[in-house]
Order: C-alpha cells, then sequence, then structure tokens
C-alpha cells in the first residue's frame, strides 16, 4: 500500500473528513486533499502527529515501505502491535516492545539476552549450547543496539 492510500484509509477508518484531520494535525484541508492523491506527503512533524492520531508507525503511514527489525533482537517488526513505544507513546522503530520498555532496555548486556534466547528458542537442529551461543553472538553483533 502507498502513503496516499494508507493515509486516506486510516481517516476513512476513523470517520474523520479531510477538514476534521486538518484541524487535528493543523494542516489546510488541501494539503490533506494533496496527501491522498500523492502530490505530496507531510513533512516529519507532521507525520509524528498523524502517527499519535491513528496510533500507527510512521512506517504505516507511509505505506510500509522498509521492513524493520528490533535493532536488539533482530525480530521482524510486521505489526505496529509489536513496535516498542517511548514513555510519551510515541513510537520507537528500532525496536520490539519486549527489548524496549517504558524508555528502557530490557536486556543490559547482549549476554543477557543471549542467555534469554539459549533458553526460550527452540533448537530444531539439537546443536550444542556453545554452538547456538555463537549463532546468536554473531546474527546480534550485526544489530545497530550492539554496535553501538
Amino acid at each position: 500500500m502507498e502513503a496516499r492510500e494508507a493515509l486516506r484509509t486510516l481517516r476513512e477508518r476513523h470517520n474523520l473528513t479531510q477538514d476534521q484531520l486538518a484541524e487535528r494535525v493543523m494542516v489546510t484541508r488541501q494539503a490533506v486533499s494533496r496527501w491522498e492523491t500523492g502530490e505530496t506527503q507531510p513533512n516529519t512533524d507532521t507525520l509524528r502527529l498523524l502517527s499519535r492520531e491513528f496510533d500507527v508507525s510512521i512506517n504505516t503511514l507511509l505505506g510500509a515501505p522498509r521492513q524493520l527489525f528490533c535493532q536488539c533482537c533482530g525480530m521482524p517488526l510486521t505489526e505496529d502491535g509489536s513496535i516498542s513505544r517511548e514513555p510519551d507513546g510515541a513510537f520507537n522503530e528500532d525496536y520490539c516492545k519486549w527489548c524496549y520498555a517504558d524508555g528502557k532496555f530490557v536486556y543490559t548486556s547482549k549476554e543477557a539476552l543471549i542467555d534469554f534466547l539459549v533458553q526460550h528458542m527452540p533448537n530444531p537442529e539439537g546443536l550444542p549450547e556453545a554452538a547456538r551461543r555463537s549463532q546468536y553472538d554473531a546474527g546480534l553483533s550485526r544489530l545497530k543496539h550492539w554496535r553501538e
């Protein structure tokens, strides 16, 4: 779905006219019309307001052009419900809600996350624990959170 379709669908799903949406995000009705025809897109600040208004991620507002992955554990973030939030309620599209909650990281170290993964993830190949730890470490080391 393209951004123009996503915006129109969300507006209609919330039973808002273009005028009503424009008022809520402090733009003109013409601006909303141009978004819905694909002539323009909302600026960054307006995308944040729309994200709050519709309770969806900015990625969803833009028609989900990017495949998001948690930059702590690597889990695909395919639904807005799995994306973390900041303490003010804003989406944080870099992390899942299980790794980042209430403005804090759940796992204080990569080793703590690896411990959790070894205990809870299936092991269909029957790999020894050391091999699993090594695989998890290699995968996690590529993610932004553990490179910083």
